[in-house]
């Protein structure tokens, strides 16, 4: 059996120490089998897990599946409840080491993925290998630019295991704490969309605010940006300004090393664009998400710079800025705007001049600039809900890991 042991912290009506085993002396090891992409089907009748979405779709526990397929093969592969999944290959060691528990039978377990069957605790058992395990499943992987881990490595891993009752009610406690984290992730998705919806109709004229006295503010007007925003050329001369931000589709503008780890720019930025808080920013950089650049307004409250390939324009009021922000949020807008504007080269490389952007087509806006602020103020105040719940979800899934981090060994 070997060495005994206990974690740090536990549930005070289990006293005895956890055994030490192999993997392989409490599971059987078994592999899934080929589901290509083209046999996914949005009106499939067979739930199915696929390699790649161990990495972009679950974690510890799979009780919901994302795909299915028609296929009806005897030689499918199915789950049976209990049943914990790991890639077989991967891009790097460390993404490699990645569980999670079926709770369902029946589920095809496509190919590349590595099946592990035990009378222990599965969901617990997920919860250990992705936390107090991680580095050692890591380091079982082998290989360069593409990295292979295999049954007879698994078999190997050296685990602490406490006695089933207590595997039980640790796979309960710490599948309540991600319960709460879902919670928190579904309650900013419920926000995010209504404050999506809300701009909408707020756009589209369907939904108006009013002032004190009850009566509708005046007419919106259609402008061009050229109208409502200025576009100013500062660079950084004498490099006054040290702080360089870039620009995120969900954060907006950030300092750089915040948002990236580590600064990308020049190490002369003298001729860098120095944007000031509360102006516009386009990035002319096309995402998967924004195909034609990001807008973004400087909320930082800060003065720094931003790559001199941005455009950079201040507008006409503060509210109107975050108006336009948000206008240019939706990609269903920017791409609106953006497309007949954009020339695209060989190489999708962008090409657009300032001048360009900003005599596009008409948007609709406010003229009164109370009703400017009053709106600004209405969704300043979802996006600070939105704010403060994805702070509670960092905190939460921080306070996870240390947590697991004590409760196992």
């Amino acid at each position: 059996m070997g060495n005994l042991n206990k974690p740090q912290i536990y549930f005070p009506e289990f006293t005895e120490e956890w055994v030490s085993n192999t993997l392989g002396d409490i599971a059987r090891f078994s592999k899934g089998k080929g589901l290509p992409k083209s046999d996914i089907s949005e009106n499939g009748v067979r739930d199915c897990v696929r390699y790649g979405e161990l990495y972009t779709i679950y974690n510890e526990t799979i009780d919901s599946v994302f795909s299915k397929t028609n296929i009806n093969s005897g030689d499918l592969v199915l789950s049976e409840a209990n049943d914990i999944i790991i890639p077989a290959s991967g891009e790097t060691q460390i993404d490699i080491a990645k569980a999670s528990c079926l709770l369902k039978s029946g589920v095809v377990i496509g190919g590349d993925l590595n099946i592990i069957k035990t009378s222990n605790n599965g969901v617990f058992l997920s919860y250990y290998l992705n936390s107090k395990k991680k580095n050692d499943i890591a380091q079982l992987a082998q290989g360069i630019s593409i990295v292979h881990l295999y049954s007879g490595q698994l078999s190997k891993l050296q685990l602490n295991l406490p006695s089933l009752t207590e595997q039980h009610k640790l796979a309960s406690f710490f599948t309540a704490i991600d319960k709460k984290i879902s919670q928190l992730k579904r309650k900013k998705i419920l926000l995010e969309q209504y404050k999506k919806g809300t701009l909408q109709e707020l756009f589209s004229q369907k939904i108006r605010f009013r002032d004190a006295n009850g009566h509708v503010y005046p007419k919106w007007e259609k402008k061009k940006l050229s109208e409502v925003l200025y576009e100013h050329l500062e660079i950084n001369d004498g490099n006054k300004y040290s702080e360089v931000f870039s620009v995120a589709k969900q954060k907006g503008v950030i300092n750089q090393i915040e948002h990236l780890g580590r600064s990308y720019s020049a190490k002369d930025i003298a001729h860098y664009k120095i944007i000031r808080p509360y102006d516009i920013v386009y990035t002319k950089s096309p995402t998967s998400e924004f195909p034609f650049g990001i807008i973004k307004q400087n909320m930082t409250g800060r003065t720094g710079v931003v790559s001199p390939l941005y455009g950079v324009f201040n507008p006409q009021t503060i509210a109107l800025g975050f108006l336009i922000h948000n206008y240019f949020l939706y990609w269903k807008n920017a791409f609106n705007y953006l497309h007949p504007l954009v020339q695209k080269g060989a190489k999708n490389t962008m090409n657009i001049n300032n001048n360009t952007f900003l005599n596009g087509a008409k948007i609709n806006l406010p003229v009164s600039e109370a009703e400017q602020t009053k709106i600004a103020g209405f969704f300043t105040a979802i996006d600070d809900k939105i704010y403060h719940v994805q702070k509670q979800i960092e905190k939460a899934a921080i306070w996870k890991q240390g947590v697991l981090q004590q409760m196992l060994c």
